[in-house]
């Protein structure tokens, strides 16, 4: 069995992370059917709805993620992950526990996320109707590091963005040229 990997893409609420991983696997999966999608909101949902957005929580709920992203590359599972909170201690985690780790910033001005607002989250945050928003009240920690930038500015489709993560990974890169099983 081939070793698994994990890409995690990180990036403030809206940057294109989800979107992005949804066109990777979309793009790779029928080459490589080991390719797992863990979102950050469908894992919040999948535990329950008790665990709030303050930071703390939001440590919790990274924690979850790497812990089933782990699990998984350890059985020879290709792993996108999008994932909000990037906690520098938890980044650092990743690289030293999570096989064959690919970290993927998406880079996108909390300016241009707010004028997008897919979530209406913006909205209620400067209604005073929310509390707890990344890059708002709680500090946004940008990787220090990442072995891939996306400039969520630059223009580029999903598709796009994602066939530059694709390059990046060896496992996705193999099986899109066919050697992937």
């Amino acid at each position: 069995m081939k070793q698994g990997s994990v890409v995690w893409l990180t990036g403030i609420s809206g940057a294109g992370k989800t979107t992005i991983a949804e066109a990777i696997h979309a793009q790779a999966k029928p080459y490589l059917p080991e390719l797992v999608l863990i979102d950050g909101d469908v894992i919040r949902d999948l535990f329950g709805a008790g665990l709030g957005f303050h930071e703390a929580a939001r440590h919790e709920q990274i924690g979850r993620i790497q812990r089933l992203a782990r699990m998984l590359a350890e059985q020879g599972l290709v792993v996108l992950v999008a994932a909000l909170y990037a906690h520098p201690d938890l980044l650092a985690w990743n690289r030293a526990n999570l096989p064959g780790y690919v970290e993927v910033y998406v880079n996108t001005p909390l300016p241009l996320v707010q004028s997008r607002d897919v979530k209406g989250l913006y909205a209620k945050a400067a209604a005073g109707a929310m509390p707890n928003v990344v890059g708002l009240d709680i500090p946004w920690h940008a990787p220090a590091a990442p072995d891939l930038v996306i400039d969520g500015n630059a223009g580029e489709t999903p598709q796009q963005s994602a066939a530059r993560v694709i390059a990046v990974v060896p496992r996705l890169q193999a099986a899109m040229m066919g050697g992937g099983r």
